[in-house]
């Protein structure tokens, strides 16, 4: 598309420079014919057909090529009246070639012949004219005419050789464009998908880590899990920014406009940069009170720049800090979000400020880089910038820091300011902070500032104090209601500080290990200090002590979970078990609608990209169903899919939410809370959500219980579990049966979290599908119904390099793409083979869990017997497949 634009303004300009060369020609000719005593009545003609052009071409009348071939002509005309006067027949060859040079704009080798022809007859003309008028004819004219007409002959077979040339390098570039464009389609359509599939192992070892920390009391094992937990978000960023600048590199970024609250996107961010922020690095965050409470801009991107920005400064600060200042301007359109951000790291050279933007630049790692990435970040601000409307600006010096601008426009929906107080008169604030303990002058100028305007945002009083003595005679002057210390302060004087609980609120701002004396009256409030949490603990109940950690419940809330992939479901199950719901699943869209013309739910929560029925014609048909009892509960999106527009698409399709995998706490918290009634959701202290463990252990053993016992009697299971149990090989001797078996098994641990526990059951749901999967699979098989083939094959892909079984993993894969190409030949050849080792493999995972498994992969795919019936379902159009002999 933007090469017809750029074709088509390139004719607009080779026109319009036709049309003012025919113009000045015209001019030249009125001269002319003044100064030369011409024919005047030829001047009307001549100027008629100038005006007519002009509008014309103003007006696009008619056709591009009718309009040029109209004006052309016209100069031809003009062209002859002047050749005919005799003393201007040696200027025609100057102006023809002047023609001609114009005419070679527009690349039509018929104008540059027309244009010969007219100077040939011209000339022709003028000859005889002087051989047969009264002058006498020079000797001198024939050379002269020889060599002016062969001068318009080699130009026009240059402009011919210009024009074939020009054509031929544009049809080369554009065939070559066409592919690079091909070939970046398909990049980022791999990217894509490489994100849906890195994405679904990555959310179980989130989530499932998650859960893992929680219920992890040995604090070595915690830490272990914290950090693998630290390291997938990693990936799942680094992904992000791949997708990210791969959408921005072919212009498909899409803006996603909302309602936001500036307090509710820096808490995010700040919760976010705590994994990021290196020991000894301080980050201080001054954000403007007037700014307006409820904004209007792509809030996703927002978060994106912040992010970017600060982690990039905390990547090349190792001492000092990192000062955040978020400000406003006025404009007629809302307001400028002018975000600034400095450290007192490394610096950039002049060099490097000029390279920043590059893809994939980063400053120098011998330099003290803290961390790694893909250098990105700064790339993608100013592009997300840049689709904002906004501008960005980089200063730096090398060793003494780097300052970031940024400045956005934004929509504002509510004018008051982004904090105010419940009861400013009943506070008195007192402040124990002794900013001097800072080594670095310019962190110690960052808090100070912050501290002031605070101060002078809020329009409060502080009284601060920055040592013990003069903390003494300050309570005995005045009545604090709230006093600020820092975690050094404390310490020090933490005796006379826990006396002053009595009647003052005291809050320790400290780092994010800071643990209070047991019976400690103070509460803590966490680094960065910066004014949205301050306002909060200043609104709150000045009589209220406690201020531990605390976990939201949505306790009695009845969810469904959809989700094609059985592992998926485990893991979502575990997720949304913590905040005391009571999960249902379904692995269809199919089978979601059945549930819910049965049941009643509070929520909702769909995978996108499901076989037969996806997510979205499920959400539908759910919202539509006049049998259903759930038209009205809200449903949210729970997908891999990461692209920017995806969000778009889905509340566009009538979702209520929208949670992207792997899932974030923060994340989901947030869109319960948007989506569920407030009464629903209350919050209990970390140490008195006592009966989670137990529930969770409960819903653990019915899950082993239905996945090992499908086909049993319920009322047998627990004896039956039981005696499994007590029949079980040790872990040792699993893994070494497993290993036989062709299983990796620290692989498949890598992706249960590392819990040994855990994994068993995954791969006890792995053994559990391959029959149902085989047998699918062979009859789409006999049925070359490869678009349903590809779907069990994909599934079977993932599953399998989920548990170990890389190489089933990647024949399934070869599979997939020769499912997804119809390439009809290599599934023949390979289908049998990969089928057998699926089975050979999952007979070796029931060996070594103690179980049987029997099934000949190869003979349900025989062309002599006639082993399967295959039918279509009354009800649906899904097909169903059932062995002849049980009919």
């Amino acid at each position: 598309m933007s090469d017809i634009k750029e074709k088509k303004v390139y004719n607009e300009i080779s026109h319009l420079l036709i049309l003012v060369g025919h113009t000045i020609f015209a001019l030249i000719i009125t001269f002319e014919t003044f100064a030369m005593g011409w024919e005047k009545w030829a001047l009307l003609m001549i100027g008629a057909g100038v005006i007519v052009s002009w509008f014309a071409h103003i007006r696009h009348v008619a056709t591009e090529d009718m309009r040029l071939w109209f004006f052309v002509v016209l100069m031809m005309c003009s062209f002859f009246f002047y050749g005919v006067h005799l003393n201007g027949t040696f200027d025609l060859a100057v102006i023809m070639a002047t023609f001609i040079v114009l005419f070679t704009m527009s690349g039509k080798k018929g104008l540059i012949t027309l244009s010969q022809i007219s100077y040939y007859f011209t000339m022709l003309y003028c000859v005889l004219m002087l051989i047969f008028s009264d002058s006498e004819f020079e000797i001198t004219y024939i050379s002269r005419i020889i060599l002016h007409v062969v001068g318009i002959t080699v130009i026009s077979w240059l402009s011919r050789n210009v024009i074939d040339k020009w054509t031929y390098v544009l049809s080369e570039s554009e065939e070559e464009i066409k592919n690079l464009t091909e070939s970046t389609e398909r990049l980022n359509d791999f990217l894509a998908n490489v994100s849906h599939e890195i994405r679904t192992p990555i959310n179980a070892v989130i989530g499932l880590t998650g859960v893992c920390i929680e219920k992890e009391q040995d604090e070595a094992i915690k830490n272990d899990m914290v950090s693998i937990r630290g390291a997938g978000r990693k990936v799942a960023e680094q992904i992000g920014d791949i997708l990210d600048f791969s959408e921005m590199d072919r212009g498909k970024l899409v803006i996603n406009n909302e309602d936001y609250m500036l307090s509710s996107v820096m808490n995010d961010i700040v919760t976010e940069m705590k994994e990021y922020q290196p020991e000894g690095v301080e980050l201080i965050i001054d954000v403007d009170p007037a700014i307006p409470a409820v904004m209007n801009t792509d809030v996703q991107k927002l978060k994106k720049i912040f992010k970017a920005l600060i982690s990039n400064g905390l990547k090349y600060t190792n001492e000092g800090g990192v000062y955040v200042k978020v400000t406003s301007e006025a404009h007629s359109y809302g307001i400028n979000l002018r975000i600034e951000v400095t450290d007192t790291g490394i610096g950039m050279t002049d060099e490097e400020l000029e390279r920043v933007f590059e893809r994939f630049y980063q400053s120098d790692s011998s330099r003290s880089r803290s961390s790694g990435g893909l250098g990105l970040g700064l790339g993608i601000v100013y592009g997300f910038v840049s689709l904002l409307g906004g501008f960005m600006t980089i200063k730096s010096t090398v060793n003494k820091g780097t300052t970031v601008n940024v400045s956005i426009p934004q929509k504002i929906i509510n004018p008051t300011g982004c904090m105010s107080f419940t009861h400013p008169d009943k506070l008195c604030l007192g402040a124990y902070l002794h900013f001097d303990k800072f080594e670095n002058p310019m962190v110690r100028e960052y808090y100070n500032s912050v501290a002031l305007n605070i101060v002078k945002g809020l329009g409060v009083t502080m009284h601060r104090v920055d040592n013990a003595e003069s903390l003494v005679k300050l309570r005995e002057s005045v009545n604090l209601s709230h006093l600020f210390v820092g975690q050094q302060e404390y310490m020090a004087e933490r005796d006379y500080i826990e006396d002053m609980t009595d009647d003052t609120l005291v809050i320790v701002v400290a780092n994010g290990d800071f643990k209070l004396p047991k019976g400690s009256r103070a509460r803590v409030m966490e680094k960065p200090f910066y004014c949205f949490p301050i306002v909060a603990i200043l609104n709150s109940d000045v009589t209220t002590r406690s201020i531990s950690g605390k976990r939201m419940k949505t306790k009695g809330i009845r969810a469904l979970v959809v989700d094609d992939e059985p592992m998926n479901l485990i893991v979502a199950k575990s997720i949304f078990h913590r905040y005391g719901m009571t999960v249902e699943t379904a692995n269809s869209g199919m089978e979601s609608v059945d549930i819910c013309r049965k049941e009643v739910f509070d929520i909702i929560f769909m995978d996108h990209m499901m076989g037969g029925m996806d997510g979205v014609e499920a959400m539908k048909r759910i919202r539509t169903d006049i049998d259903g009892k759930n038209q009205s509960i809200p449903v949210v999106a729970l997908t891999a899919n990461a692209m920017s527009s995806a969000k778009q698409m889905f509340m566009e399709e009538g979702f209520d939410g929208f949670v992207s995998k792997p899932i974030e706490i923060e994340e989901l918290e947030r869109v319960l809370k948007k989506t569920l009634p407030s009464n629903a959701i209350s919050y209990v202290d970390e140490g008195d959500d006592e009966d989670y463990e137990a529930d969770e252990k409960k819903d653990t053993s019915k899950a082993d219980a239905s996945s090992e016992t499908q086909t049993e009697s319920s009322s047998d299971s627990d004896e039956q579990n039981a005696s499994e149990t007590d029949k079980k090989d040790s872990p040792s001797v699993i893994r070494s049966k497993l290993k036989k078996a062709g299983v990796d098994v620290e692989v498949g641990l890598g992706y249960a979290a590392g819990d040994f526990d855990f994994y068993l059951v995954i791969l006890n749901q792995f053994a559990s599908e391959t029959k149902e999967k085989i047998t699918s699979m062979n009859g789409y098989f006999e049925l070359r119904d490869w678009k349903n083939y590809e779907i069990i094959i994909h599934a079977v892909k993932s599953t399998a390099k989920m548990i170990g079984l890389s190489e089933l993993s990647e024949d399934a894969l070869m599979l997939e793409m020769a499912a997804k190409g119809e390439n009809e030949s290599y599934i023949l050849e390979n289908h049998s083979r990969v089928m057998t080792d699926y089975a050979d493999a999952t007979s070796g995972i029931y060996d070594a869990l103690g179980k049987e498994f029997n099934i000949d992969a190869e003979s349900e795919v025989s062309e002599d017997d006639e082993v399967m019936e295959f039918a279509p379902s009354q009800s649906d159009d899904v097909m169903e497949f059932a062995p002849s002999t049980e009919e």
